[in-house]
């Protein structure tokens, strides 16, 4: 074990569980608004009442998520001090910029739904709900565009030894960040749409609040379905965008070994890396992997072997977590649209909802794999052709990163028992019940 090492497991820890909880956030801030302003359109109480049971669970996320974080930005600095040195002055503006304006917009406005029930009027409200929504969807955006300079670095020269900032509307307006960043908020919206369903599920099964429960099995129901589709459509062009920036990260990802015109999609294999081949393969669909790549069947996709050994990211991880995401993806759009065909008569169909129940978790795992997929498919580099990894890492001893490493597993180990243990306590309570007392009502506009 050593620093680098270390470094790179403390980091991916921290990335993957707080990565737990921004999805919900992003698309649950969008559902909570729709229902508050549902209420305010038509002054239907059991629409507010929805905007006060989900944003609840909304809230008890948003704070988790906040604080897990934080501690991200830290460990530029305490592990990857040789990264900030170097590319500091682009990647710290994005990051900078994401804090100042719409963490503090998300924060603020949040604070004004949380406690201005009694104090603000409906409209204000509303909108104190809507400006958080739109604050998270901008605080995405922000950091997805530096992660996507890690992918594709543009607008920047090197000079005094670092990268160096030239064309600031060069790297917040790349394809590769308007395209990642649309891939992972619409995954965020199915993440949101499935917990909600699932909830719902639970719910309807055990016959309580069923008008309340139903109502919002529909709203996610729709929005999950819009979004599962259009994740389908969208994902074919992220992978478009793979095959162009980064040919090493598409080979691992189809365990392609050797480079080919009308390159065959493999319908099942299994890498066999330290052979550098495949120990099988089944199913081949002729033309098809260059079709999709390069939208021409004639196309020459380049397999690893044409990459250096030391310059290929892990393949079995990385194909099998592609996979993974890809199949999740369309389960999705199979549930929603089976969901859409039966949304009237839910109730009739026990075992559908269990299985939306069960699938609460899936969204999750499937985001998962695509973070896998983006970052260890970008391995050896930490920003793609430009820095190596092993460049990067602080000059810092094992001792001390072992100590953090282990201190952060405990750590988010008893947030996330905490957070999940919290969350599940208060979905199954359900919403406060039809009589609460009239002192919670808001001033009229």
């Amino acid at each position: 074990m050593d620093v680098l090492l270390l470094s790179r497991l403390q980091f991916a820890v921290s990335t993957i569980f707080h990565f737990l909880f921004v999805p919900l956030t992003l698309g649950l801030s969008v559902l909570v608004a729709f229902m508050e302003w549902r209420y305010v359109k038509s002054g239907d109480e059991e629409y507010k009442r929805m905007a006060k049971f989900w944003g609840r669970l909304f809230v008890v996320n948003f704070a988790i998520g906040v604080v897990t974080g934080i501690t991200l930005e830290f460990q530029f600095g305490t592990n990857w001090s040789r990264y900030s040195e170097y590319v500091g002055d682009i990647f710290g503006s994005l990051l900078a910029i994401e804090a100042t304006l719409a963490f503090f917009l998300e924060s603020s406005f949040l604070a004004v739904w949380i406690f201005g029930w009694k104090r603000v009027s409906r409209k204000m409200h509303a909108w104190s709900i809507t400006l958080v929504a739109i604050a998270s969807t901008v605080s995405a955006y922000w950091i997805l565009a530096a992660n996507s300079w890690m992918q594709h670095p543009v607008g920047y020269t090197i000079r005094n030894g670092r990268a160096e900032l030239t064309d600031f509307a060069a790297v917040v307006l790349q394809k590769a960040a308007v395209i990642q960043f649309l891939h992972t908020v619409a995954g965020a919206y199915i993440l949101a749409g499935f917990f909600v369903m699932g909830v719902s599920a639970y719910h309807l099964l055990k016959k309580r609040e069923v008008r309340f429960f139903m109502r919002s099995f529909r709203i996610a129901l729709v929005f999950a379905l819009v979004f599962s589709l259009f994740e389908v459509v969208q994902g074919h062009l992220n992978g478009a965008l793979i095959a162009r920036n980064q040919p090493a990260k598409l080979a691992a990802c189809e365990s392609l070994w050797e480079t080919k015109t009308n390159a065959p999609q493999t319908i099942l294999l299994i890498p066999n890396e330290k052979n550098e081949r495949n120990a099988i393969e089944i199913g081949r669909i002729p033309g098809m992997l260059s079709l999709l790549a390069y939208h021409s069947t004639a196309a020459e996709v380049k397999g690893l072997l044409d990459f250096p050994p030391d310059e290929r990211p892990p393949v079995s991880l990385v194909f099998a977590a592609f996979r993974g995401m890809v199949g999740l993806g369309f389960l999705f759009a199979l549930l929603t649209i089976i969901g859409w065909f039966i949304r009237k008569k839910l109730d009739e169909y026990p075992f559908y909802l269990k299985i939306m129940l069960f699938s609460i978790p899936l969204p999750y795992i499937a985001i998962e794999l695509g973070w896998i997929v983006a970052e260890v498919g970008r391995q050896p580099w930490i920003v793609h052709g430009l820095m190596k990894t092993s460049d990067a890492v602080s000059p810092v001893a094992v001792s001390q990163v072992a100590t953090t490493f282990i201190g952060f597993l405990l750590l988010y180990s008893f947030l996330g028992v905490t957070n999940f243990v919290l969350l599940a306590k208060l979905a199954r309570k359900g919403p406060e019940p039809t009589s609460e007392p009239s002192s919670g009502e808001e001033v009229t506009a």
